[in-house]
């Protein structure tokens, strides 16, 4: 009786630390990030990237910006070298209903215009997608 009890909460856990976008972001909080990438983790079932944003006063907040898998941002263009640390960024996405300092990315922007879709959950698509 114990293992099976065991079976069922290991089977269910994965289910647990799965969410869909409306469960824990607001697509009508829509955040405009510029700043500097502090680490990137290419983690399943998202990556995250952490992005350091300077505050008026001076000090600076680190961002967690929930993307895409590894996979899909690889097939959207990422590189491992894409968003190392210090790149300069502007990320687009949509605040943590919590009104944490997390965000469920949709683009981000380099310093020379370059644009790559982040495979935000929200359904925003991908321009290329459309043609």
């Amino acid at each position: 009786m114990r293992s099976k009890l065991l079976f069922v909460i290991a089977a269910t856990v994965p289910a647990w630390a799965h969410h869909s976008f409306a469960a824990e972001f607001d697509r009508n909080k829509v955040v405009n990030l510029e700043g500097t990438i502090v680490k990137m983790e290419w983690v399943n079932p998202h990556t995250w990237i952490h992005v350091a944003v300077k505050n008026p006063d001076g000090t600076s907040t680190v961002w967690m910006i929930e993307a895409n898998t590894p996979n899909g941002l690889l097939r959207r263009g990422f590189t491992k070298k894409s968003l190392e640390e210090g790149t300069e960024v502007l990320v687009r996405g949509y605040q943590a209903k919590s009104g944490d300092f997390k965000a469920n990315g949709s683009s981000v922007t380099f310093k020379d215009g370059k644009k790559l879709f982040l495979g935000s959950s929200s359904g925003d698509e991908d321009p290329a997608d459309k043609k």
